[in-house]
């Protein structure tokens, strides 16, 4: 049945990426001179075609219900705009695609090396033969695998002090929205195009699952971040991460500080919070972002903007510190 299913969307989706490179792309390529990128391109159309079907979906499904039960109410919703450009820019998933791809060759060759030394590649079939060969649960122990990891991802964000400017970005608003997800600054997400890239070849994704468990836990996350009023029950706040569970995340003053350092980090399962102690399950709607804002500092209302005050930020925390006028004389 999921491979049907599967079979099904990918049909679909190819179709539609060879309607729109042949009729589209191929002659601007062939126009400016750039068929060399022709099989670059027409691959990249795939991962381009199922963001921009995420982004339409998210918008039916979500918008609704965030009129209908929102959390908070806005008379001015300038700080989500700039959101919507960040949604485009990452559901689009050039950069998961780009990191995908262009490590795909040194894994073939580091995986040959390893063969020739007789040890064996990570290979999920091989793990129950006759369970893991099906391909449901092999797509569920990849959607774990990436999972767990970026529940540590996450975390590390938080922790890492230079890494913390950066992912500042994406905590820095206020108007908490479907759109809020993707708000994060570019050069983390290089960081994490290129994190998990890495860890889906090493444990043998195949490139279309690869662009399915990134739309899969895309929408996800913009069903956490939705300015909606919506909790899953005892249950199920347990079994996947819920708006209420993700909104203490963003909670001014513990999401980044509370139980050192913050908490509820869970990508798709709450599981790893659960596991690792960082769960809270206040159900509170607390205002969001981070603590320093109340007390006037700016992280930017624009684009670059928020992608300029981060590095200043980083400057000023890698700068040394000055010491004390006398310090040295006591030392002395």
């Amino acid at each position: 049945m999921f491979h049907l299913i599967f079979s099904s969307l990918d049909s679909f989706v190819s179709a539609v990426q060879t309607w729109l490179y042949v009729d589209v792309v191929q002659p601007l390529l062939y126009r400016f001179d750039l068929m060399d990128y022709d099989e670059d391109t027409y691959d990249s159309l795939y991962w381009v075609i199922v963001g921009v079907f995420e982004v339409l979906a998210m918008y039916a499904l979500l918008r609704p219900l965030e009129a209908l039960r929102p959390v908070e109410r806005w008379d001015n919703r300038k700080a989500v705009r700039v959101d919507v450009l960040y949604t485009w820019i990452a559901k689009l998933g050039i950069l998961n695609l780009f990191f995908f791809f262009a490590l795909q060759p040194f894994f073939d060759n580091v995986q040959g090396w390893l063969r020739m030394r007789g040890i064996a590649n990570v290979n999920f079939d091989n793990l129950w033969p006759g369970v893991t060969t099906q391909p449901l649960v092999t797509f569920v122990m990849y959607l774990l695998v990436l999972d767990f990891a970026g529940y540590w991802y996450h975390r590390w964000q938080h922790r890492i002090g230079v890494w913390w400017e950066l992912h500042a970005v994406h905590h820095s608003q206020r108007q908490m929205s479907l759109w809020a997800d993707d708000r994060n600054h570019l050069l983390d997400d290089l960081l994490q195009a290129s994190f998990f890239a890495v860890i889906a070849l090493v444990i043998g994704v195949p490139p279309s699952q690869f662009v399915v468990l990134v739309a899969i836990t895309n929408l996800a996350q913009s069903v956490q971040h939705a300015n909606i009023r919506l909790y899953f029950g005892w249950l199920g706040e347990r079994l996947l991460v819920s708006p209420t569970f993700h909104r203490r995340h963003h909670a001014i003053g513990y999401g980044h500080e509370g139980l050192q350092y913050g908490c509820n980090f869970g990508v798709l399962f709450p599981w790893w919070d659960m596991l690792f102690g960082s769960a809270s399950w206040n159900r509170e709607m607390e205002p969001t972002g981070i603590r320093d804002q109340l007390e006037g500092r700016r992280y930017g209302e624009g684009f670059w903007a928020q992608h300029w005050l981060a590095f200043v930020r980083i400057a000023r925390r890698l700068a040394p510190k000055r010491r004390a006028p006398g310090n040295d004389a006591a030392a002395v």
